[in-house]
């Protein structure tokens, strides 16, 4: 299957350029040419499936055409060690907690995915020595570091903003060593972003290294995403015989939501969608306004959603052809500021004992004040709350244990480089730490 830019439909890839180069030579994202259809028989037995055997055949779909059928089913088994539960915590509202990789967020799974995924590609072509460039306003630096680590011929630079993510997601990324670099530079998200974008451009930098990106401009990291979404359907299956679904999803970059749109595009009878902001709600406005007006971001306890430019905007405009009515017709919209993301923590708690973490609470008010009668409902957890300890902790007014896989994180020692928000100089670094 061969990919374009979502810039320019005459610009083509295969998917080892895609994965391998990540964004297309006009900066544009890259799209698959069809997507495919599964069977209905393959939803009729789903419900029988674990995550592993839905994820190959949702890998396959996409990627059969590319990569041999062992070497795929591998890449999955590698990726997918873990269950992902559906709880019931109200009625006919669902979680399904993302949380159970190794740095206990969503993003473990596409990161995984995609570094063998690359790996594949890279030791096929004989290639070595690529320079994987992430952007991070929190969990996607911590499981992409943890995903390549150790990985021969790849280096991964991790680009975040100082004082801006959680002193436990900085950790995750920041104590490895080894072929991670973290660089904290002195902005926003969005500043790390276009630092990474710009890097793609420069032509010296492209003759020099074998640049990629892993963040979920990457198809290499977001379609993988969608796996969750067949795998909460299928949970779902075994309690329900039809069901009108409705998903709920944490929504700051867009690559989570854009995975679940996929999914639906793939046959997943899901009914729609709900898009939960913090205070960077630029999509929200979108969705009711039918205007996209990018500004930068604001910090809040939901760090990893403080994003004021959405790369994967760009995809969603795409798969409905730049339709706003279609858009909005699949897709509803909340925002919520930090003060009621605390108080939905809270309350939560209070009520049931289950604890949420920022991004979580944003999905779970937006599915309890979106929600329509007789849908079922899900919303995405998509990190465990003690990796935002403090803010969760001010919320519940109690201490919170934090696993024994996470809290070693903590006992590491820090090493970054610190950079100022200015491309020569980013370049100047890059080059000195290769």
């Amino acid at each position: 299957m061969l990919y374009y830019s979502t810039k320019n439909r005459d610009i083509k890839a295969s998917l080892q350029e895609a994965v391998v180069y990540g964004l297309a030579p006009d900066r544009g994202l890259y799209m698959p040419e069809q997507i495919p259809q599964l069977p209905d028989t393959f939803f009729k037995e789903i419900s029988g499936k674990n995550l592993q055997e839905i994820a190959a055949i949702v890998a396959y779909a996409f990627f059969g055409d590319d990569i041999d059928k062992d070497s795929l089913n591998q890449i999955v088994a590698n990726s997918l060690n873990f269950e992902i539960p559906l709880k019931e915590i109200e009625k006919d509202i669902y979680v399904l907690e993302l949380f159970h990789g190794p740095t206990f967020a969503f993003k473990d799974v596409g990161a995984r995915f995609m570094a063998r995924m690359l790996s594949f590609f890279v030791n096929e072509r004989k290639q070595d020595d690529v320079k994987v460039l992430v952007a991070t306003s929190g969990d996607t630096g911590s499981a992409v570091a943890n995903g390549f680590l150790g990985v021969e011929g790849i280096q991964v630079f991790v680009l975040y903003p100082s004082g801006k993510v959680s002193e436990m997601q900085e950790a995750q990324f920041t104590t490895l060593g080894q072929n991670i670099v973290a660089l904290e530079i002195d902005g926003t998200f969005d500043d790390c972003q276009a630092l990474v974008k710009s890097a793609f451009m420069d032509e010296e930098l492209n003759i020099q290294f074998n640049l990629t990106s892993a963040n979920s401009i990457n198809v290499a990291r977001f379609l993988p995403q969608s796996f969750y979404y067949f795998y909460a359907f299928a949970q779902l299956a075994k309690i329900f015989d039809s069901a009108e679904t409705v998903f709920s999803v944490p929504s700051g970059n867009l690559g989570n939501l854009t995975a679940g749109l996929f999914a639906k595009q793939m046959g997943l009878p899901v009914k729609r969608f709900i898009a939960a902001n913090n205070l960077n709600d630029v999509f929200f406005e979108f969705l009711n306004t039918g205007e996209y007006k990018p500004r930068p971001s604001v910090q809040t306890i939901a760090n990893a959603m403080d994003v004021g430019a959405p790369s994967n905007f760009e995809r969603i405009l795409d798969l409905y052809g730049g339709s706003h009515e279609k858009i909005s017709r699949e897709i509803k919209g909340f925002s919520y500021n930090d003060s009621q993301i605390e108080n939905t923590i809270s309350s939560l708690y209070k009520r049931s004992g289950y604890l949420l973490d920022p991004h979580s609470a944003c999905a779970y008010r937006a599915l309890t004040e979106g929600k329509e009668p007789g849908e079922k409902g899900i919303f995405l957890a998509t990190a465990h709350p003690a990796k935002f300890k403090d803010s969760v902790e001010r919320c519940i007014d109690s201490e919170i244990v934090i696993p024994e896989d996470l809290e070693k994180f903590t006992k590491k020692q820090k090493h970054s480089f610190s950079i100022q928000n200015n491309f020569n100089i980013f370049k100047k670094a890059l080059i000195n730490l290769t």
